[in-house]
């Protein structure tokens, strides 16, 4: 079994999910948390105590690898700066435990776990909760969202047409040959 954590980087909500990940498809919940910080507050002062937050659930769980979004351009800038704060944290503190960390773009994860990179985070939270058999949708999205992207990454290692368990869901399917086209090399003319 691996244990997987995954996080929604962000200075003001910060999603951590803790799955673990069995043979073939099999997932399970361990931890889902959402970490919050003032908006108002120096933002030295919120960094470090998310990183004090995610330094504790690093060394209560002791995870096996960390699934990261990646951060990608907005029109927002203090949100991208914020999000890319927080993953350098992430990235720094995984170091120091020797923890690998994999970048994960959202349409990646919304693709792997609904089937369609372009799906709403409410379908999103609802596979996350049915992938995980959970009584609810995790809320906020934050927590979905970081659940979602250690799914992704548990089931990364899928082979392309069957797993133990069988054939791949068409989630998994429909995520497989998006990464496939996303890896041929582009044609010059």
């Amino acid at each position: 079994m691996t244990v997987i954590l995954g996080i929604d980087p962000g200075l003001t909500r910060l999603g951590v999910g803790l799955i673990r990940a069995g043979q073939g498809r099999t997932v399970s919940l361990i931890h889902v948390d959402v970490y919050r910080t003032p908006p108002g507050d120096d933002p030295a002062a919120r960094i470090g105590a998310l990183a004090l937050q995610l330094e504790s659930l690093l060394d209560t769980y002791k995870p096996d690898l960390v699934a990261l979004e990646r951060v990608f351009a907005q029109h927002n800038v203090r949100t991208v700066m914020g999000t890319a704060q927080i993953s350098g944290v992430v990235f720094a503190l995984a170091h120091a435990r020797s923890i690998p960390v994999s970048l994960r773009t959202p349409s990646e994860v919304k693709a792997a776990v609904t089937g369609h990179g372009r799906a709403t985070k409410s379908q999103v939270g609802t596979l996350v909760q049915s992938i995980l058999g959970l009584s609810e949708v995790p809320k906020p999205a934050d927590a979905a969202d970081a659940l979602a992207l250690a799914i992704t990454e548990a089931w990364r290692g899928t082979p392309a047409s069957t797993g133990p368990q069988g054939p791949l869901t068409p989630a998994q399917q429909a995520w497989r040959a998006a990464e496939a086209k996303a890896k041929r090399p582009k044609l010059t003319e």
